[in-house]
């Protein structure tokens, strides 16, 4: 069995090699880059397998020949969104549990940094400056979680645990011990808003203009989830505008085609990472490169599960943990 492991950066490639080890009848080939970039003229897939992340655009033309896809992310709506252009649902599977940790103390440390004003304190070390400088505690401010799932959960208890007032927002209130609201109740006493909700096609934009109208300017609004549910155009409009105190990023919309371009050392194209630029230059937002998901122990969970997941379709033709 062969399999292309796309978007796979070099201590990730490194662990998966590590997995496949003891499994000689797998056989691997890794690449930094997207499909885009790596095969973009490739009108069949070159291994009847093949696993990526966010940033890959799979050709349709290649759905017929596909075998299996794993997409080594805890979403899964690139692969849904493939389904419905391809016409066909390829046997697919995700991570669901890796990185549930990794990318709440991200968000953590987005929304602290923002709040001690931390990368104005590195610009002013040069000059010893501490004018301006003065920041926020996080105990006792209101802490907004939206989308409680294995995500947003570490978020609450993190929260929690800086002595953080925490709400969480989500139509599943699954965990009885969160202090659940309607969005339209939670958004104006918050200080801290995470949006750890899974994409869908119902909630792409769901940070809009309109939903921000109740929201107080003294906020910090964090994104580690999905960046099509906040576009950057608005989130730049509300910052110029004084609507919001910062904003922390790890994922953007239209980010295939941001993440390649930066790569490759091009002006992106479009408005919206336009936007994405201009917030990244700012002193009151922290942008970071889809990489909340990124620690020693995420990724040894990632890549042990990513050959686990290999073995088990390759022993019983289908998937450990399948795409729903």
């Amino acid at each position: 069995m062969k399999i292309i492991f796309y978007e796979a950066f070099a201590e990730e490639t490194e662990r998966l090699g590590y997995y496949l080890q003891p499994h000689s009848g797998i056989e691997a080939e890794f690449t930094q880059k997207t499909i885009q970039e790596y095969s973009p003229e490739n009108e069949a897939p070159p291994a009847f397998i093949i696993s990526v992340r966010t940033q890959s655009n799979i050709p349709v033309s290649w759905s017929q020949n596909l075998e299996g896809i794993l997409t080594r992310s805890t979403g899964y709506d690139h692969i849904k969104a493939y389904w419905r252009t391809s016409g066909r649902n390829v046997p697919s599977a995700y991570l669901p549990l890796y990185c549930n940790r990794a990318v709440a103390e991200q968000s953590m440390l987005l929304w602290m940094a923002l709040l001690r004003k931390l990368p104005q304190q590195k610009k002013q070390f040069n000059t010893f400056d501490r004018n301006g400088l003065t920041g926020f505690e996080a105990f006792g401010k209101t802490l907004v979680v939206v989308g409680i799932g294995n995500i947003g959960r570490e978020v609450v208890r993190i929260g929690e645990g800086l002595g953080m007032k925490v709400y969480g927002v989500d139509i599943v209130r699954k965990h009885p011990d969160v202090a659940y609201l309607p969005i339209e109740e939670a958004l104006p006493k918050a200080d801290i808003i995470v949006c750890c909700m899974n994409l869908t096609l119902e909630n792409r934009g769901y940070f809009s203009r309109q939903r921000f109208a109740d929201v107080s300017p003294e906020a910090i609004f964090i994104n580690a989830s999905r960046g099509e549910m906040s576009p950057s155009h608005v989130l730049l409009e509300l910052l110029e505008e004084g609507r919001l105190r910062g904003v922390g990023l790890d994922v953007y919309n239209e980010e295939n085609t941001l993440a390649v371009a930066l790569r490759q050392g091009t002006d992106p194209p479009g408005e919206e990472a336009q936007a994405t630029l201009a917030l990244s230059r700012r002193s009151d937002v922290i942008c970071t490169p889809h990489n909340a998901f990124n620690t020693r122990e995420g990724l040894e969970r990632k890549s042990g599960q990513s050959i686990e997941q290999l073995v088990h379709f390759q022993k019983h033709g289908v998937f450990k943990w399948p795409v729903p």
